[in-house]
């Protein structure tokens, strides 16, 4: 996709973030593409695929949070 046809695009916040600022929105395209973007830099957009995005997140939750102790 152009940069113009991104914002055509239909967003839709992530349920994982939380209400205010700092937020994920994701969008998908009917050639199975996965575009990111961050609610502070909208214009920045990461564009991947499925199943990179799903392995992705699976690694991120295998791993420990640096949030917690522990």
């Amino acid at each position: 996709m152009r940069g113009a046809d991104v914002h055509a695009l239909i967003w839709q916040k992530s349920t994982y973030s939380p209400d205010g600022s700092n937020c994920v929105y994701v969008a998908g395209t009917p050639t199975g593409h996965v575009h990111l973007r961050e609610s502070d830099d909208p214009d920045t957009v990461l564009i991947t695929t499925r199943p990179r995005l799903h392995d992705l997140i699976r690694n991120l939750k295998a791993r420990p949070s640096p949030h917690t102790d522990g």
